[in-house]
């Protein structure tokens, strides 16, 4: 374990926070972002698909004021973690599972550092997956905040078929590290404009993040490599057949959400006893950068979760 800066400024968080690095059990180097806030516990942020730890800035900040640490990672892959290919601008992992050593790892490094408990998860996209998966393996957390969880890949039905035997057949012939057809090497808030971008509604939070990916050098991501998208494509399969969990729930989902699919997290919520969904209206793919009324009540019921479990 090594302690390092964090970017202070990009991330626009009044209160102090320190990156780590550290590896998981196979050696792969990852960064995690601790931000020291209170003694109800620690949030253990878990990020999407090309995502890192400075764009949580604001939000650690909300939560250190609402008394609570949060640690929040980078995975493998992607933030300034370890990039796994030739390309670093692919979003690359080896096998789905390989997440689940990288929390593994960082819920160490919460103790090491001696982060307080009880520990709750607060996942988005990509990190709703592993997360999901996490609660079933047994991962102890005592709830879970879930924004847009990725239990499904919004896919057309023409494109699901080609999505699985590109993958399929792509990795099979040694191809598993190429970008994935009609996905682009550039990051998207670089590439996109802001109207009728499919992430957030607040022009402000748009600039907060491409300001970041222009200025951080390195933390940008561009589309998945076809092996990325074989295991995620069969991870969220399995998790729909597994369903929901036993560790109280709070998931939200957008009512423009147009990335990841919107049947599955109906689906598990419906079946999670201890679970709620709540429909943001108006808000896009990410919740917890949608506007200041969209956020302020997305904070208001993730701290009533955790406050009374």
């Amino acid at each position: 374990m090594q302690q390092a800066p964090l970017y202070h400024e990009l991330a626009e968080s009044p209160a102090e926070g320190l990156a780590f690095w550290f590896r998981s059990d196979d050696g792969v180097r990852l960064r995690a972002g601790y931000w020291n806030g209170g003694n109800k516990g620690t949030v253990i942020l878990l990020p999407g698909r090309t995502e890192y730890i400075e764009k949580y800035g604001r939000a650690a900040h909300d939560l250190t004021q609402m008394g609570y640490a949060t640690l929040i990672i980078d995975w493998r892959g992607q933030g300034l973690a370890d990039r796994l290919t030739d390309d670093p601008m692919v979003g690359h992992v080896g096998r789905f599972s390989d997440y689940q050593r990288d929390l593994i790892a960082a819920l160490k490094l919460a103790q090491e550092i001696g982060a307080p408990e009880p520990y709750f998860m607060l996942a988005h996209s990509m990190g709703g997956c592993i997360g999901l998966r996490a609660l079933h393996t047994g991962q102890s957390f005592k709830a879970a905040v879930f924004s847009a969880p990725m239990w499904g890949i919004k896919l057309s039905p023409t494109l699901r078929p080609f999505a699985w035997v590109s993958s399929v057949l792509g990795t099979a012939i040694g191809l598993g590290t190429r970008r994935a057809p009609q996905t682009s090497p550039d990051p998207y808030v670089l590439t996109d404009p802001f109207e009728d971008n499919t992430l957030t509604s607040d022009e402000d939070m748009w600039n907060y993040m491409k300001r970041q990916t222009q200025e951080i050098a390195g933390v940008g991501l561009g589309g998945p490599s076809l092996l990325w998208l074989r295991e995620a494509l069969i991870e969220t399969r399995a998790l729909q057949n597994l369903g929901a969990a036993v560790t109280p729930a709070h998931t939200f989902l957008g009512t423009n959400e147009r990335i990841v699919a919107t049947e599955p997290i109906h689906s598990i919520m419906a079946g999670w006893t201890n679970g709620q969904l709540s429909i943001v209206d108006g808000a896009e793919h990410e919740v917890v950068m949608e506007r200041p009324h969209i956020r302020r009540d997305f904070w208001a019921k993730t701290d009533e979760l955790f406050s009374h479990v």
